[in-house]
């Protein structure tokens, strides 16, 4: 499990639970549903079976924070949902899931420690440095608006719920939630959400 928490906590037996953030404010509940499944969420890396999952810096707010570089064989998959500065590390990723809390401006912590770079500034940067699939994960309110208004990322594509995503030949299980309940669009479809679980 990488993230995740409170709303798409998963089922079953977890070998580990990874987190982004070890300060998130999410900390508390996460560790509240990972411990009864034996295991104490945390930035780490796991390797098993031929997975290799290794924690990677980002640029993001005023403590240490980090995606995940992961490996299986042939397959690569980058996981980076909160970032201020895209991380070089993820160049020429077949998948990457990224950032998208910010629309077209840059989301800025208090006293611009960090912030949310916006997924303009994402998708440029991803194409520009050879990602070959974008899944854009963490939807932020501007974004989830913008979305509402019809538009639409300059490249790469928004997550879905549940949606099982391809790298090579492993494949990645994604389960989450957007920030907060979306509205139902006028057609009556279901909306997209980020991605929160590999």
């Amino acid at each position: 499990m990488i993230d995740g928490g409170p709303g798409c906590a998963p089922s079953g037996r977890l070998d580990a639970w990874l987190v982004t953030d070890a300060q998130a404010e999410l900390m508390s509940g996460i560790r509240r549903l990972a411990r009864p499944r034996g295991c104490e969420p945390g930035v780490r890396a796991f390797v098993r079976d031929g997975l290799s999952i290794e924690p990677r810096p980002v640029r993001h707010t005023a403590h240490p924070t980090f995606g995940y570089d992961i490996r299986l064989g042939t397959a690569r998959a980058v996981w980076a949902p909160e970032f201020l500065v895209f991380p070089r590390w993820a160049r020429g990723a077949p998948l990457m899931f990224a950032e998208a809390a910010a629309w077209d401006r840059r989301i800025w912590f208090a006293r611009r420690v960090g912030g949310h770079a916006t997924v303009a500034e994402v998708c440029t940067s991803a194409a520009r440095c050879g990602v070959r699939r974008l899944i854009l994960a963490h939807l932020g309110r501007p974004t989830l608006a913008a979305l509402d208004r019809g538009l639409r990322p300059p490249w790469g594509e928004i997550g879905h719920e549940g949606r099982t995503y391809r790298a090579g030949s492993a494949r990645l299980k994604t389960s989450t939630r957007p920030r907060r309940p979306p509205r139902a669009p006028p057609d009556g479809r279901s909306r997209p959400s980020g991605p929160g679980r590999s």
